[in-house]
Protein backbone atom coordinates (compact mmCIF):
# COMPACT_ATOMS: atom_id res chain seq x y z
CA UNK A 1 0.00 0.00 0.00
CA UNK A 2 1.29 3.74 -0.65
CA UNK A 3 2.53 5.81 1.47
CA UNK A 4 0.08 8.68 0.39
CA UNK A 5 -3.55 8.05 -0.80
CA UNK A 6 -3.65 8.22 -4.34
CA UNK A 7 -5.25 11.95 -5.78
CA UNK A 8 -8.49 12.62 -6.85
CA UNK A 9 -8.21 12.77 -10.81
CA UNK A 10 -11.72 14.67 -10.40
CA UNK A 11 -9.59 17.75 -8.59
CA UNK A 12 -10.31 21.14 -10.76
CA UNK A 13 -6.79 21.43 -11.12
CA UNK A 14 -6.13 18.13 -12.91
CA UNK A 15 -8.74 17.49 -15.21
CA UNK A 16 -7.01 18.56 -18.18
CA UNK A 17 -3.70 16.96 -17.59
CA UNK A 18 -5.62 14.09 -16.39
CA UNK A 19 -7.02 13.67 -19.94
CA UNK A 20 -4.03 14.43 -21.40
CA UNK A 21 -2.44 11.18 -19.84
CA UNK A 22 -5.03 9.00 -20.53
CA UNK A 23 -4.61 10.37 -24.36
CA UNK A 24 -1.07 9.56 -24.18
CA UNK A 25 -1.08 6.25 -21.85
CA UNK A 26 -4.04 5.00 -22.21
CA UNK A 27 -5.17 5.10 -18.31
CA UNK A 28 -3.62 6.97 -15.34
CA UNK A 29 -0.68 4.85 -14.03
CA UNK A 30 -0.64 4.31 -10.10
CA UNK A 31 2.66 6.66 -10.66
CA UNK A 32 0.58 9.56 -12.56
CA UNK A 33 -2.06 9.25 -10.16
CA UNK A 34 0.46 9.70 -7.12
CA UNK A 35 2.26 13.01 -9.18
CA UNK A 36 -1.04 14.00 -9.57
CA UNK A 37 -0.98 15.98 -5.85
CA UNK A 38 1.35 18.39 -7.65
CA UNK A 39 0.01 19.14 -11.20
CA UNK A 40 2.89 21.54 -12.33
CA UNK A 41 5.34 18.33 -11.36
CA UNK A 42 2.99 15.67 -12.65
CA UNK A 43 2.74 17.78 -15.98
CA UNK A 44 6.88 18.02 -16.06
CA UNK A 45 7.34 14.50 -15.36
CA UNK A 46 5.01 13.45 -18.23
CA UNK A 47 6.27 15.87 -20.89
CA UNK A 48 10.16 14.37 -19.44
CA UNK A 49 9.28 10.84 -19.60
CA UNK A 50 7.07 11.04 -23.37
CA UNK A 51 10.80 12.73 -24.44
CA UNK A 52 12.50 9.98 -23.47
CA UNK A 53 10.02 7.08 -24.17
CA UNK A 54 8.90 8.49 -27.64
CA UNK A 55 11.01 11.55 -28.68
CA UNK A 56 14.41 9.08 -28.77
CA UNK A 57 16.35 7.47 -31.00
CA UNK A 58 17.76 4.77 -28.72
CA UNK A 59 16.34 1.14 -29.90
CA UNK A 60 12.89 0.70 -27.75
CA UNK A 61 14.73 -2.79 -26.85
CA UNK A 62 17.84 -1.31 -25.69
CA UNK A 63 15.68 1.25 -23.50
CA UNK A 64 14.02 -1.13 -22.26
CA UNK A 65 16.97 -3.17 -21.24
CA UNK A 66 18.28 -0.21 -19.32
CA UNK A 67 14.67 0.05 -17.69
CA UNK A 68 14.21 -3.39 -16.68
CA UNK A 69 17.59 -3.17 -15.31
CA UNK A 70 17.28 -0.37 -13.49
CA UNK A 71 14.06 -1.71 -11.65
CA UNK A 72 15.82 -4.95 -10.48
CA UNK A 73 18.84 -2.88 -8.75
CA UNK A 74 16.77 -0.24 -7.34
CA UNK A 75 13.94 -3.19 -6.57
CA UNK A 76 11.44 -1.26 -7.96
CA UNK A 77 8.89 -4.13 -8.55
CA UNK A 78 6.19 -1.53 -10.14
CA UNK A 79 8.81 -0.20 -12.76
CA UNK A 80 9.42 -4.15 -13.77
CA UNK A 81 6.01 -4.87 -13.65
CA UNK A 82 4.89 -2.18 -16.12
CA UNK A 83 8.11 -2.38 -18.35
CA UNK A 84 8.04 -5.87 -19.03
CA UNK A 85 5.49 -6.30 -21.30
CA UNK A 86 6.99 -3.37 -23.15
CA UNK A 87 10.37 -4.83 -22.95
CA UNK A 88 8.90 -8.12 -24.80
CA UNK A 89 7.14 -6.26 -27.47
CA UNK A 90 10.20 -4.20 -28.69
CA UNK A 91 12.18 -7.21 -28.77
CA UNK A 92 13.67 -8.67 -25.92
CA UNK A 93 13.02 -12.67 -25.37
CA UNK A 94 11.41 -13.94 -22.19
CA UNK A 95 15.47 -15.42 -21.86
CA UNK A 96 17.27 -12.17 -21.58
CA UNK A 97 14.35 -10.76 -19.04
CA UNK A 98 14.98 -14.08 -17.06
CA UNK A 99 18.65 -13.68 -17.41
CA UNK A 100 19.14 -9.80 -16.55
CA UNK A 101 19.68 -10.46 -12.72
CA UNK A 102 23.01 -11.82 -13.37
CA UNK A 103 23.68 -10.77 -17.24
CA UNK A 104 27.15 -11.32 -16.74
CA UNK A 105 27.28 -14.47 -16.87
CA UNK A 106 24.88 -14.92 -19.56
CA UNK A 107 25.55 -15.29 -23.10
CA UNK A 108 21.88 -14.14 -24.04
CA UNK A 109 23.42 -10.45 -24.75
CA UNK A 110 25.13 -8.62 -27.51
CA UNK A 111 28.52 -6.65 -26.98
CA UNK A 112 26.11 -3.44 -27.43
CA UNK A 113 24.38 -4.77 -25.00
CA UNK A 114 26.47 -5.77 -22.73
CA UNK A 115 28.07 -2.17 -22.56
CA UNK A 116 24.83 -0.34 -22.27
CA UNK A 117 24.36 -2.91 -19.19
CA UNK A 118 27.78 -2.38 -17.51
CA UNK A 119 26.82 1.42 -18.08
CA UNK A 120 23.09 1.21 -16.21
CA UNK A 121 25.17 -1.05 -13.45
CA UNK A 122 27.43 1.91 -13.19
CA UNK A 123 25.27 4.99 -13.00
CA UNK A 124 22.63 3.46 -11.05
CA UNK A 125 24.90 1.72 -8.39
CA UNK A 126 28.13 3.96 -8.13
CA UNK A 127 26.72 7.58 -10.07
CA UNK A 128 30.41 7.85 -11.40
CA UNK A 129 31.27 5.75 -14.67
CA UNK A 130 34.70 4.53 -14.60
CA UNK A 131 36.60 6.09 -18.14
CA UNK A 132 36.57 1.78 -19.55
CA UNK A 133 33.04 1.38 -18.87
CA UNK A 134 32.59 4.73 -20.61
CA UNK A 135 34.77 3.70 -23.46
CA UNK A 136 33.09 0.46 -24.39
CA UNK A 137 29.43 2.40 -24.79
CA UNK A 138 31.58 4.64 -26.90
CA UNK A 139 32.63 2.20 -29.30
CA UNK A 140 28.94 1.22 -29.89
CA UNK A 141 26.79 5.01 -29.50
CA UNK A 142 27.72 7.90 -31.15
CA UNK A 143 27.44 11.33 -29.13
CA UNK A 144 23.69 11.33 -29.51
CA UNK A 145 22.69 7.83 -28.09
CA UNK A 146 25.21 8.16 -25.36
CA UNK A 147 23.21 11.12 -24.35
CA UNK A 148 19.95 9.91 -25.04
CA UNK A 149 21.50 6.45 -23.19
CA UNK A 150 22.73 8.05 -20.14
CA UNK A 151 19.19 10.21 -20.14
CA UNK A 152 17.49 7.03 -20.10
CA UNK A 153 19.66 5.64 -17.26
CA UNK A 154 19.19 8.74 -15.17
CA UNK A 155 16.00 9.33 -15.77
CA UNK A 156 14.47 5.47 -14.29
CA UNK A 157 16.89 6.11 -11.76
CA UNK A 158 14.54 8.73 -10.72
CA UNK A 159 10.86 6.82 -11.53
CA UNK A 160 12.46 3.91 -9.24
CA UNK A 161 13.43 6.21 -6.74
CA UNK A 162 10.24 8.08 -6.59
CA UNK A 163 7.96 4.76 -6.78
CA UNK A 164 9.41 3.20 -3.57
CA UNK A 165 9.96 6.06 -1.49
CA UNK A 166 6.49 6.11 -1.69
CA UNK A 167 5.77 2.57 -1.76
CA UNK A 168 3.98 2.72 -5.18
CA UNK A 169 2.92 -1.05 -6.48
CA UNK A 170 0.84 -2.14 -9.14
CA UNK A 171 -1.53 -3.98 -6.85
CA UNK A 172 -2.66 -0.48 -5.19
CA UNK A 173 -6.15 -0.08 -5.15
CA UNK A 174 -7.01 3.23 -6.38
Amino acid sequence: MARLPYANLAAPDAAALVEQIIAERGSVLHLYQMLLHSPPIARGWLTHLTGIRHHNSLPGDLRELVIMRVAILNRAPYEADQHAPIALKEGMSQAQLDALPHWEDSDLFSAAQRAVLAYTDAMTRNVQVEDPVFQEVRRHFDERLTVELTATIATYNMVSRFLEALQIHSHDAR
